[in-house]
């Protein structure tokens, strides 16, 4: 059995523009696992924000919070995505060069 290496965040994607800039992007080197729980509860109170947004008066501050934190979630999954995009395709490429290697 090989042991694989615990897949991490690459730190590529960006999340909030101001203008043509990215202000923030993701971290590089956060496990994947901690990356996407943090996802997940950015993205539960964005819920129950738009949730507030909805139903009571004055409260664009509750639609602007959530717009942000699901702005960073995606940014979030999008790199995890890439993550374990990249891990698969480095994969395929091992196992192919392996093949031709034997062949």
């Amino acid at each position: 059995m090989t042991h694989q290496p615990e897949l991490k965040t690459i730190g590529l994607t960006p999340a909030i523009y101001c203008g043509d800039q990215a202000l923030f992007h993701v971290t590089r080197n956060v496990p994947v696992g901690d990356a996407l729980a943090m996802a997940s509860d950015f993205l539960f109170l964005a819920k129950a924000l738009t949730k507030d947004a909805a139903y009571a008066k004055d409260t664009d501050y509750h639609a602007w919070a959530a717009h942000y934190l699901t702005a960073m979630s995606k940014a979030v999954v999008d790199d995890v995505a890439k993550a374990v995009t990249r891990d698969r395709d480095n994969e395929l490429a091992n196992k192919r060069a392996e093949g031709m290697a034997e062949g």
